[in-house]
């Protein structure tokens, strides 16, 4: 009968006259330490276990607890592979109980947030891959995590996110024997690829935005800047995804030599790498776009407010010089109303009241200075 109970992992032996010689549990300050309690495996079921041999699936079981019995009684021949969606932490320490994986390793499964990377523990491996959708309402990248342990008999996956779905590169891994005999390490290749295919829709969706914001920053859209900006930050966030990619196939690539698998996995991670790496250079395409676009951007607002500017300062001066001229003619027409205004009064003691000439020396006066003052606005160009 199979224990259902789970103890904690032990640390490293003690060496020889180290103090003490009981079980050592793990360090308290650990972010996630291991229930101190025991406690049930099958506190969650998997999203799917399957028990293969020889590429071909033989038992489905319902349970962790089910899948290390029947994986101990079809033998060395076969391979389990067993798919989480964010999984708890009892299953994930029950797993590394019995697949022996290293408690750092399955620290970052617990966290996430991880950058890709490959470490080898031992003869297992651990994967991170960080996936990612394009949301075309909202132009943001919604990313998420595969973590995979490779082990020479049994594979974990363990996603964080809604991508990729993992069911489906199941299903074709599946329909492909002869490829899933190749053991876990053809399973490692269907996920990468399949996180790399991934990326086209993404990189589709960032192309179209970028040429939809080169449409709207020369027709001179407000609003074009912060949309610049909203993706500029989406496109860097993406290259943080894509970018350790590279480095990380070429060593899973050699961890592979290495370990003699087969020749046709090889050529398969080689078009896994030449696809990111067709993903990293039009991402660092897509960088320069922006900042050039954004540069772009503000010559055209700079541009934009010179000619306003512009514009104002003619308006300014055309106003200016319309003023100038009532002004002119203000003072022109005040000279004949401020003597008519005079000679208009009736007082009873004026000196020219009653003077023959004093009505054609007051038209005389309001001629010459109207004159005067036209002469004068003439010559300084206010007429």
């Amino acid at each position: 009968m199979v224990d259902r109970r789970v103890r904690p992992l032990k640390q490293r032996p003690l060496r020889p006259g180290e103090p003490g010689g009981e079980e050592q549990l793990a360090p308290e300050h650990m972010m996630h330490p291991r229930p101190a309690e025991p406690y049930w495996a099958d506190t969650d079921g998997p999203v799917d276990s399957g028990i293969y041999v020889e590429g071909v699936r033989r038992r489905s079981p319902a349970s962790l607890t089910d899948t290390y019995r029947e994986l101990a009684a079809m033998g060395d021949g076969a391979m389990a592979w067993i798919g989480l969606d964010r999984p708890s932490q009892a299953q994930l320490w029950s797993l590394a109980e019995r697949f022996g994986l290293h408690e750092l390793a399955i620290e970052d499964a617990i966290v996430a947030h991880q950058r890709p990377k490959l470490e080898r523990y031992g003869n297992n491996l651990f994967v991170v891959l960080r996936t990612a959708r394009y949301l075309d309402r909202t132009e943001e990248v919604d990313f998420g995590e595969v973590h995979a342990f490779i082990g020479e008999n049994f594979v974990l996956t363990v996603r964080h996110g809604e991508s990729p779905d993992l069911a489906s590169v199941r299903r074709e891994l599946e329909a492909e024997p002869e490829l899933l005999a190749l053991g876990p390490q053809a399973v490692l290749y269907a996920i990468l690829d399949a996180a790399v295919d991934g990326y086209a829709p993404v990189i589709a969706g960032l192309q179209n935005a970028i040429d939809e914001i080169e449409t709207e920053v020369f027709d001179g859209e407000p609003a074009v800047s912060r949309r610049i900006y909203e993706l500029s930050r989406e496109v860097i966030e993406f290259h943080r995804a894509a970018r350790p990619l590279i480095p990380m196939l070429a060593e899973v690539s050699a961890e592979f030599v290495k370990r003699g698998i087969d020749e046709e996995i090889h050529r398969y991670l080689r078009d896994i790498h030449d696809h990111a790496t067709i993903v990293v250079e039009r991402v660092d395409g897509f960088r320069q776009n922006l900042q050039n676009i954004l540069t772009v951007n503000a010559a055209l607002v700079g541009q934009a407010q010179n000619e306003e500017m512009r514009r104002l300062s003619e308006a300014g001066y055309a106003q200016n010089e319309q003023v100038k001229r009532i002004s002119g003619w203000a003072a022109i027409l005040f000279a004949p109303t401020l003597v008519g205004t005079i000679y208009g009064m009736n007082f009873r003691h004026m000196p020219e009241l009653h003077w023959l000439l004093g009505y054609p020396f007051a038209l005389a006066l309001m001629a010459i200075v109207c004159g005067v003052l036209y002469a004068v606005f003439k010559h300084r160009d206010w007429l």
